[in-house]
């Protein structure tokens, strides 16, 4: 199983997402994620998400609370509620690396309220963030 760590980032009552756009064979497929991404071996969750809003969107940012995890297919995705201590959020590491008009990439801030209209993946963890409605991480964090 794939785990990865994802950070909620609310500005103003607006989430941080990366919107993604795949044209496959004709299709094209639109949604959105919260960011984050996947733990290497030997890193705890908080250093990977750390890690991977570096990467990913080039800012640095502080761990607030955890808030719960989602299993997917083949994938457990970790959601930290995090804020941004430096930085503005600009398309960086493999994401920029990769992107074309067929696999595109976009961090965008959407309104908190529309996150579930939009299906951001991930949607229910925005409100306990909001709320600050913490829990603790599993026992077993790092990937070994």
């Amino acid at each position: 199983m794939r785990i990865s760590a994802r950070a909620i980032i609310i500005e103003n009552g607006n989430v941080l997402t990366m919107f993604r756009r795949k044209i496959k064979e004709g299709n094209t497929r639109k949604y959105y994620v919260i960011p984050g991404g996947g733990q290497d071996q030997g890193e705890t969750l908080e250093e990977t998400v750390i890690r991977e809003l570096k990467e990913e969107l080039n800012v640095d940012i502080q761990i607030l609370g955890y808030v719960g995890s989602q299993e997917y297919q083949d994938t457990r995705s970790h959601f930290f509620h995090c804020k941004i201590v430096k930085g503005r959020p600009t398309l960086g590491g493999e994401e920029l690396e990769r992107m074309t008009q067929e696999n595109y990439y976009e961090p965008r801030f959407v309104s908190a309220k529309d996150a579930e209209a939009l299906q951001v993946a991930g949607y229910e963890f925005v409100a306990l963030a909001q709320n600050k409605q913490y829990t603790s991480l599993p026992t077993e964090s790092k990937e070994k």
